[in-house]
């Protein structure tokens, strides 16, 4: 995969937008759409069904040379030859891990990222050594529809402080992603707005344009 610094289209196979396409072919999609980083995210299937669906992806990102992420799943990341494994906040600190080290990553080199909701939580995942971490949900989002939105007020703050890769997350659609953009960001994560899109390639294809090179 290229450097993370490099990297700003983060893009996702997410079982719950899947709607019967199998995730291999989402995948091959986004990559063609020039997706940076792929997540596998699976929320509330049984093991075996993670470890199936992020094999299918893992095998296309591959043959891609595009970066794999897997969300919550450190074991899978780390079967899967994973980049990176996303955590939030409850799977990482408030499970009593204070730095990234503190995980048990078996000699893999699976790198961390980190979700955070607010100017301190970004501020100690930087300090517990994640790799990236990942601000919002910016705008109300159905990935996460009970998540307080963060506002353009937190991707400012982050603009401002922050040094090592973020990525700006929650409900950026094409609609808002000059507002996001202005407000600094440089990375973003996308879900819904690509993967109900009819043209998931096209609609990556768009995000990339609008996007700063790195």
């Amino acid at each position: 995969m290229r450097p993370l610094s490099e990297c700003r289209l983060y893009t996702f196979v997410d079982a719950a937008y899947l709607r019967g396409r199998p995730p291999a072919a989402v995948a091959r999609e986004l990559c063609e759409g020039g997706s940076d980083l792929i997540q596998v995210r699976a929320k509330g299937l049984p093991l075996e069904a993670v470890r199936r669906m992020a094999a299918e992806v893992a095998s296309v990102t591959r043959a891609a040379g595009v970066g794999l992420v897997i969300n919550d799943r450190l074991d899978v990341a780390i079967e899967t030859g994973a980049d990176f494994c996303h955590l939030g906040q409850e799977d990482f600190f408030d499970a009593g891990h204070t730095h990234v080290s503190q995980l048990s990553r078996g000699g893999s080199g699976v790198r961390i990222g980190l979700s955070t909701h607010a100017p301190a939580q970004a501020q100690r995942a930087v300090a517990a050594g994640a790799d990236y971490v990942a601000i919002g949900p910016v705008y109300p989002t159905g990935t996460k529809p009970s998540a307080r939105p963060v506002t353009l007020e937190y991707v400012r703050w982050g603009a401002a402080h922050l040094s090592s890769p973020w990525f700006a997350i929650g409900g950026i659609t094409l609609q808002n992603l000059d507002d996001v953009l202005a407000a600094g960001a440089r990375r973003i994560c996308v879900v819904s707005a690509i993967l109900n899109a009819r043209d998931v390639a096209g609609a990556c294809r768009q995000f990339k344009t609008h996007l700063p090179s790195a």
